[in-house]
Parts: structure tokens; sequence; C-alpha cells
């Protein structure tokens, strides 16, 4: 019984957004570290296009209770033995290339920093509330 109340449609979907969102963070970090390397070219996991997949798989969980939430596979995630894997694509460089080859600019990079960091929390505390309330059933406290 405790398995299924862990295991409900939030929690597996809290877990890949945590996992994608710290995933994500790697790849700007080091987008941000490489901004003064020649020809460096920025790096990106498409947050909408993840956020779709999720959605998707969180209505198949829904249509199909007892099956795994899975994800669809793209070019820039995939699961391999219940684990997000993802593979940075090249960000489109939006007609947009400095005199050294980059395209990449601090201000965009600061700006997904921070929406990320958005996303992460409030997955953390989607997890630390579904954990809450599940310490509250079993302890039988209503406070």
């Amino acid at each position: 019984m405790i398995e299924e109340i862990v295991n409900r449609l939030s929690n597996p979907a809290i877990e890949k957004m945590l996992s994608f969102t710290e995933a994500r963070h790697r790849v700007i970090s080091e987008n941000v570290a490489n901004i003064d390397t020649p020809g460096y070219r920025t790096k990106q996991l498409d947050p909408g296009l993840f956020q779709k997949a999720l959605r998707r798989a969180i209505e198949a969980q829904k249509r199909e209770p007892d099956a795994a939430m899975t994800l669809d596979q793209t070019q820039e995630f995939r699961e391999l033995g219940g684990r997000l894997v993802t593979t940075p694509s090249l960000e489109p460089t939006e007609n947009l290339l400095f005199h050294d080859g980059t395209n990449a600019r601090i201000e965009k990079e600061m700006s997904e920093l921070a929406s990320n960091t958005m996303m992460h929390q409030l997955s953390v505390e989607f997890l630390n509330n579904h954990f809450r309330m599940l310490k509250r059933s079993i302890t039988g406290r209503t406070e």
C-alpha cells in the first residue's frame, strides 16, 4: 500500500522534472563557462519540448493508472532504466553570430538560468509537499 501512495501520479512526474532541470542547469552552466571560447556554439535542452512530453506521459498515466509513467523519446532526452538521459542540441543561432564565431550571449544565458532555477525550486516544493502529506497520512497528524 505504501508503494502505491509513494508512486502516485505526482511523484514520478516531479522526479522527471527535477532530473530535467538538473541536466538543463549543467548545460546552461557549460554555456556560461564557455562564453569567451572562440567558436563555441551554445547548447540547449528545450523546456517546452520536455513539458509537452511530460504532459503526454501524465495523460497516458491517467488513462492507464497501472502502467509506468514514461516519456516519449526525443533527440534531447530519453529514459533508460527509469533514468532520464539527456543529449543537448545546438541552440539555433537566431541569425546572430559574433566575430569569433560564437552565438553565446551572457544576458540570455542568465535569463535561462533564472527560469530554470525557478522551475527546479517549484519542483522541489511540490516534492516536499508530497512527502509532507505522506508523512501526515502515516502519523495521523493534520497539522
